[in-house]
């Protein structure tokens, strides 16, 4: 099994079990901790724990640590992983584009399908750049169960509902009670819509109460809760997502929808996106937010009153 591909086989005692599953959760100093306490049994468990380990520094954005640790590992799995961090550290466009144009000369040669960590760092870095297609044709080469997760996500993202059922059905074959799939069928029903909501909600409580309230299963719950117009009990869970990081970017973003529907003042929703703006000028959302205030700001001058 290549490193970051799942769990352990069959009879066998998953020892990096809480390690993976924090991270599957986004508990990701919980991830950090557990990484640092395992003692793995061969060489091959070293290397899944020390991938999980540095995707988890990349997550809390400590790219430094990645990049100083991994100059020059022999490893293709932290290669790979060195090179997602050196991508998101990257300041200019002209250096991001130069990384994806070497990952485009890896991509189009022979891929070791077996290195999943490759393609699913492959296709973290094309989903930033907003090539979605590029990051399911990487993905589509793996089958562990976070390659698929990973698919059923852009899938949500492109509308294509119908595919990504397919996936999750794939998912559910393979392992139905695994943590990735009951987070992929919950963001599958938050798709659905109407009384599956409620099924969306209650998998993301129960993986709160069983593991960590991490920030991505506080979302999920307040996600769930928006759709179904309890706006009341999904500021609850935002304000208790942002007491645990303030610049977390989905809080805010889920926190601009809701104080618009409860009417907030103005200044309120400002405040959560100039928070986005200082913290993730590279974000999606942040990056049409603003492509969108520029056009308008041109519109505007084509109608200005002339002198």
């Amino acid at each position: 099994m290549a490193a970051g591909t799942g769990a352990a086989p069959a009879g066998e005692a998953d020892e990096l079990f809480d390690l993976r599953n924090n991270f599957y959760i986004g508990a990701f100093q919980a991830a950090i901790n557990e990484a640092q306490r395992a003692k793995p049994s061969s060489p091959q468990q070293e290397a899944e724990r020390d991938v999980f380990l540095f995707r988890s520094y990349i997550a809390q954005r400590k790219f430094g640590v990645v990049l100083d640790e991994l100059q020059g590992s022999p490893s293709p799995e932290l290669q790979s992983v060195r090179m997602f961090a050196q991508f998101l550290a990257s300041d200019s466009q002209s250096q991001r584009d130069s990384i994806v144009a070497e990952l485009d000369k890896k991509m189009a040669k022979s891929v070791d399908v077996a290195n999943s960590t490759f393609l699913l760092m492959a296709a973290s870095i094309y989903c930033h750049q907003q090539d979605p297609n590029a990051a399911l044709r990487a993905l589509h080469q793996g089958d562990s169960l976070e390659c698929l997760a990973m698919m059923i996500q852009i899938l949500l993202k492109l509308d294509r509902l119908d595919l990504a059922r397919k996936e999750l059905k794939k998912m559910q074959e393979q392992d139905e009670d695994a943590t990735l799939t009951q987070l992929a069928t919950a963001w599958v029903n938050l798709a659905l819509g109407g009384e599956k909501l409620q099924d969306a909600f209650y998998t993301f409580q129960e993986l709160a109460d069983r593991y960590s309230p991490s920030l991505l299963l506080l979302n999920g719950q307040a996600a769930a809760a928006m759709a179904q117009g309890r706006w009341d009990e999904a500021e609850g869970l935002l304000q208790e997502a942002l007491d645990k990081d303030s610049g977390h970017p989905e809080t805010l973003l889920n926190l601009v929808v809701l104080s618009q529907h409860l009417g907030k003042a103005p200044e309120v929703t400002n405040r959560y996106l100039s928070q986005l703006k200082d913290a993730h000028k590279n974000h999606p959302f942040i990056q049409e937010y603003q492509a969108k205030e520029n056009d308008f700001d041109r519109l505007a001058l084509q109608y200005a009153p002339s002198a």
